[in-house]
């Protein structure tokens, strides 16, 4: 099941629109060029982003 996109700071945006811009450049070069490595940095940017969110809502209650 996927998890719902959370909000990201100024900051995690650049390093999300970084890594998805380096992914499409690779995409460019062709289908068999590695990109897994883009794919887990951007998954723990992502992660990141639901863990400060979660730790933000226990503390606002």
């Amino acid at each position: 099941m996927a998890q719902p996109e959370p909000k990201l700071t100024a900051g995690e945006k650049a390093k999300v629109a970084w890594y998805i811009g380096r992914m499409a450049k690779r995409g460019i070069a062709g289908d068999e060029v590695y990109q897994r490595d883009l794919e887990s940095k951007l998954e723990g940017v992502l992660e990141g982003a639901r863990k400060r969110e979660e730790r933000n809502a226990k503390t606002t209650k």
